[in-house]
């Protein structure tokens, strides 16, 4: 029996008017829409819809604005019969897989995602600290160079295991900047330096964390009715208390794409529906295992191409 995963992007895919055409056409997308601007008292569907670019891309806006749409269009194929038997998301991602999986509901994780943008925000002057994508190196030694870098007071970690041979790192500037240095001294093909508000998934982020205890408090989280893989392990957890202190851990621990991917693999997984802005996640996917079957849905065009094609293989 072939099994689904639907799969969720996370921050970076935003881009100005995504989901316009759907909530254009379908009234069960807009309403998401306005739900968010309801739950956040605010605009942030003129945001998304209008921009400009550099006011969505702020992580207070992208996460909020990127969970929306994301489950907006996750309803829609869900209107048409379409269910997995895992979900998955990447960092900020995790949160639509959970909306999908029934553990939060979507008013309580789109005003959760805000206060996590916040407290990302916050916990790290700006300026201070950065990430970098590493290509071409194995994750050992990429973690031992951190490590020793780490150990000599400039604190920096691994962030992202994308796939094999793409690592993204995270700490201070200068803890970044000395990793990319001897990672290309022992062999790293190209370092790419990213334009980002902070040190994400590092241990600079355990100050946000602390603080985003109190705002999962203050939210519902069910057991989920259709297992989630969590960044943090890479294990499909369907328990409310293990959601909630996974998603705590998330915010300073390794985002484990890679490892998710494999598990999903190994659990019979051979279709991959990619559901949210762009298609980098399917690229991940296929860069870990060519084989398996990538859908990704951003728009109309999207949706009803891979409805049929989902519809034909059934």
């Amino acid at each position: 029996m072939s099994k689904i995963a639907f799969v969720f992007p996370g921050q970076g895919s935003q881009s100005v008017g995504m989901g316009k055409d759907l909530a254009d056409k379908y009234q069960d997308v807009q309403a998401f829409y306005s739900k968010a601007d309801q739950r956040l008292g605010m605009n942030l569907s003129s945001i998304i819809f209008e921009g400009p670019q550099e006011t969505l891309t702020q992580t207070i806006n992208a996460q909020p604005a990127l969970l929306t749409t994301s489950v907006s269009i996750f309803e829609r194929l869900k209107a048409e019969g379409f269910s997995p038997d895992y979900t998955a998301g990447h960092s900020l991602g995790e949160y639509s897989a959970l909306v999908a999986s029934g553990a939060i509901s979507f008013e309580d994780a789109v005003y959760a995602v805000r206060k996590r943008g916040e407290l990302m925000e916050e916990a790290v002057p700006s300026g201070e600290g950065t990430m970098a994508a590493v290509l071409g190196m194995d994750r050992d030694s990429l973690k031992e160079l951190t490590e020793t870098i780490s150990l000599e007071g400039h604190s920096v970690g691994l962030a992202n295991l994308n796939c094999p041979g793409q690592i993204v790192i995270s700490g201070t500037v200068k803890g970044v900047e000395l990793a990319s240095e001897v990672a290309k001294q022992k062999g790293a093909k190209r370092v790419i330096p990213l334009q980002v508000s902070g040190p994400f998934h590092s241990d600079l982020m355990k100050p946000a964390a602390n603080h985003f205890v109190s705002v999962l408090d203050s939210i519902t989280i069910q057991d989920a009715s259709v297992p989630v893989i969590a960044n943090v392990n890479a294990e499909p957890v369907t328990g409310n208390e293990e959601i909630k202190r996974l998603l705590i851990e998330q915010l300073y621990s390794p985002v484990l794409w890679e490892d998710s991917v494999e598990k999903l693999l190994n659990l019979g997984v051979d279709t991959f529906i990619e559901i949210g802005p762009g298609k980098v996640l399917s690229g991940l996917v296929k860069k870990v295992n060519r084989r398996v079957k990538t859908y990704s849905i951003q728009d109309e065009a999207s949706l009803l191409e891979t409805i049929s094609k989902l519809k034909e293989e059934a």
